[in-house]
C-alpha cells in the first residue's frame, strides 16, 4: 500500500499528497468515533498547510481537525482504514 501511494513522488511532500489522496479515496465518510468521550462525525480528511494529514471532526455546529495518525477509530474500523495504517508506516 506504501508503494502504491507514494508511485511517482520525489520528495515526501509528493509522497504525504499521495497518502492524502488514497486516505481521500478508499476512507469511507462520514463515520462515527469518539474523540476524547464526546462523539464526534468525522466527515473528511484534508490536508493542511503545515503538511498534515487531519481528520474533519464535526458536532454540531463545531468543527475540530485532528491528526489523523492521533485519530480513535471506531470498532469495527471504517472501511479503508488499512490506509491510515499504512501511512502510520510510512511515517516511521
Amino acid at each position: 500500500m506504501v508503494a502504491e501511494a507514494t508511485v511517482d513522488c520525489y520528495n515526501d511532500g509528493e509522497c504525504l499528497a499521495g497518502f492524502h489522496t488514497m486516505l481521500d479515496e478508499h476512507l469511507a465518510v462520514p463515520f462515527q468515533t469518539s474523540v476524547l468521550g464526546v462523539d464526534v462525525s468525522v466527515t473528511k480528511i484534508d490536508l493542511t498547510a503545515d503538511e498534515q494529514i487531519v481528520a474533519v471532526c464535526v458536532r454540531g455546529r463545531s468543527r475540530q481537525r485532528i491528526p489523523i495518525l492521533d485519530l480513535p477509530l471506531p470498532t469495527p474500523p471504517p472501511e479503508g482504514a488499512e490506509w491510515i495504517e499504512a501511512y502510520r508506516v510510512w511515517v516511521r
